[in-house]
């Protein structure tokens, strides 16, 4: 469970990232920082009870992580305003998802 945990840490930094590198390399450290705060997302587990438990999927269970409320960080993709955050929201997403399917094989 721990080099898991530090695997879905280090992909929350490394694929926004890498994305900012091929995508807006123009502005990459801005599009990485701005992608890298919508880690705050996660505040949303402090409202459950343990705050962390590792054998929890994030998918449907946070507030912020509802499936309805990502189809709306999806529509922020789509916008040039809101595109970075959007991009940012949908990856942690995905990559929450992917934690989800991880936890299951373990």
């Amino acid at each position: 469970m721990m080099f898991r945990a530090f695997i879905h840490i280090f992909l929350h930094v490394a694929i926004p990232g890498m994305v900012a590198w091929v995508s807006f390399r123009n502005i990459l450290m801005r599009a990485w920082l701005v992608m890298l705060a919508t880690t705050l997302i996660d505040l949303d587990h402090l409202l459950a009870d343990p705050i962390y438990d590792a054998t929890r999927c994030s998918i449907g269970f946070h507030p912020l992580h509802q499936y309805p409320i990502i189809v709306f960080y999806a529509l922020l993709a789509l916008w040039p305003k809101t595109r970075l955050i959007g991009v940012g929201l949908v990856i942690h997403m995905i990559l929450d998802g992917i934690d989800c399917l991880w936890m299951q094989y373990d």
